[in-house]
């Protein structure tokens, strides 16, 4: 029996139809994709003027990490600037700290950010918690060069899309339990949250073809957690495993209705709330995995990406940054 789906927004449906997909992903399938060049920064950075710095920072096994630190070539020298910590989506297994970049670039735009991304290891190279440890070692980087950065350690803001949405909530939960550094907000665009993969929308989208399904997923999930049994799997990797979700720094969460992940999404800013935190929810209706970034010129992303922006904006006025 075929599950009933929401469906697609009209426009993004017209623009899917001329996109290749895949219902599944194996090892040789990633090889291939692996293989193709990424677009040159140029084309990604476009008519900015972006200051661009890479650096290298140790992971806990001394493993060169590298950061890109994107930074407003006008910005002025005499205020410090909010910081984005940028995790790339891909299914931890694809992609690099310049995937999706267009997406925090536009608050480098709109905000004066300082972008920072990071490029973690991938699976199923790296497994376990060696993806989350990369990105958390960023974070202590950022955190300790504020001042070189011209960054206002107040007003860290750490975001990602798709699985570095999941890597973005594991490091806040890290930097929670460690009790460093502070993080002004969290921003989870469509995150990979649950290595379950039991919802009823990772149902809904499995058995035929689409931008991330369910066996999609669990191709990413079982190439991250190796040979970890299911009840030895730390919530730092897969966040909605975590029992306590209090003292989490205020949170944006979106997704859409038309997609694997939302109902872990829209369950993970539900625990917050019922923890006594704040969070933003958004099911943008017709929206399928990734939309906004595959797709940023269509009425729904213009609108998914401005309300994040506009929200971004006001949490960053509320810590004292007067944009």
């Amino acid at each position: 029996m075929t599950t009933a789906r929401p469906a697609l927004d009209p426009e993004l449906r017209e623009l899917l139809a001329d996109l290749p997909l895949m219902s599944g992903l194996s090892p040789d399938v990633l090889a291939q994709i692996r293989q193709l060049p990424p677009p040159p920064f140029e084309s990604v950075v476009g008519h900015r003027r972006v200051e661009r710095r890479e650096v290298t920072v140790p992971a806990k096994d001394g493993t060169p990490i590298p950061l890109s630190v994107l930074s407003p070539a006008n910005a002025d020298p005499t205020t410090a600037a909010p910081c984005v910590y940028w995790m790339h989506g891909g299914g931890m297994v694809m992609g690099d700290r310049f995937s999706q970049i267009d997406i925090p670039l536009e608050w480098l735009d709109a905000l004066g950010a300082v972008v920072v991304s990071v490029d973690h290891r991938l699976a199923p190279e790296a497994t376990g918690t060696t993806l989350v440890d990369d990105c958390y070692q960023g974070l202590l980087w950022i955190a300790e060069h504020a001042a070189e950065l011209n960054v206002d350690p107040a007003r860290i803001v750490v975001a990602g899309i798709s699985a570095g949405g999941g890597l973005a909530a594991g490091v806040t939960l890290m930097a929670r339990d460690l009790g460093t550094p502070a993080i002004a907000a969290q921003v989870l665009i469509c995150p990979m949250l649950d290595h379950r993969n039991a919802t009823a929308s990772s149902h809904q989208f499995s058995g035929e073809p689409g931008v991330w399904t369910r066996e999609m997923n669990a191709f990413g999930w079982r190439a991250v957690l190796g040979d970890l049994a299911d009840d030895a799997v730390p919530a730092y990797v897969s966040p909605a495993l975590a029992d306590d979700l209090s003292g989490l720094p205020t949170t944006y969460v979106d997704t859409g209705s038309a997609e694997v992940f939302r109902d872990e999404d829209a369950d993970y800013a539900t625990r917050i709330w019922a923890a006594g935190g704040q969070a933003e929810l958004h099911v943008w209706a017709g929206g399928f995995h990734g939309f906004d970034a595959l797709y940023p010129g269509a009425r729904i992303s213009a609108t998914a990406r401005g309300t994040r922006t506009d929200w971004l904006a006001r949490v960053l006025r509320a810590r004292g940054g007067g944009q």
